[in-house]
């Protein structure tokens, strides 16, 4: 499935998506690709941006958000998703929970072959592990974030959403 790659992929509007899916907190590594969604959260109200040190840190803090009673997303490079497998498998995965996972695919190419490793492993690491994935790569996919959420709380799953462009 290719998009207009011209078309802007906003962080107001993951931001407005985020809101219509009730997080409560955004878990994230602070990295190029996901400064501009933390900027447009920082000082709401609504969210709580809660920043790691290392990607294998954020399951288990969601883990605990969960528990809590808090609603939790994510936000890493597919390269942090790696860095997070462990986790993923041994709390996300084996615990069955409904955690949204945003993903930036480092690598990706608009459907073209890609040449970045990051790129290539991406889908196949989400297929071994049995983590359903939707990209969005425009404004116009942006739906496909409540999607996501509303699967891994129907399947009692980690699922998802791979961001194929840059914010703007």
């Amino acid at each position: 499935m290719l998009s207009n790659k011209n078309k802007p992929l906003s962080a107001d509007g993951i931001v407005a998506e985020l809101r219509k899916c009730g997080i409560t907190h955004i878990i994230w590594l602070p990295d190029t690709g996901s400064q501009i969604v933390a900027e447009a959260v920082n000082g709401q109200a609504d969210f709580t941006l809660v920043p790691v040190c290392r990607e294998g840190e954020a399951i288990a803090i969601a883990v605990g958000l969960m528990l809590g009673g808090r609603e939790p997303v994510v936000v890493h490079q597919n390269t942090g998703f790696f860095e997070s497998g462990d986790s993923v498998r041994s709390l996300a995965l084996d615990l069955r929970l409904p955690l949204l996972l945003l993903i930036g695919y480092r690598g990706w190419r608009y459907g073209l072959p890609m040449n970045d490793s990051a790129g290539i492993f991406t889908e196949p690491i989400l297929n071994a592990w049995g983590i359903k994935y939707y990209l969005v790569e425009t404004d116009e996919d942006i739906e496909r974030i409540s999607l996501g959420f509303k699967e891994a709380h129907q399947t009692q799953q980690p699922v998802a959403v791979l961001f194929g462009k840059e914010y703007e």
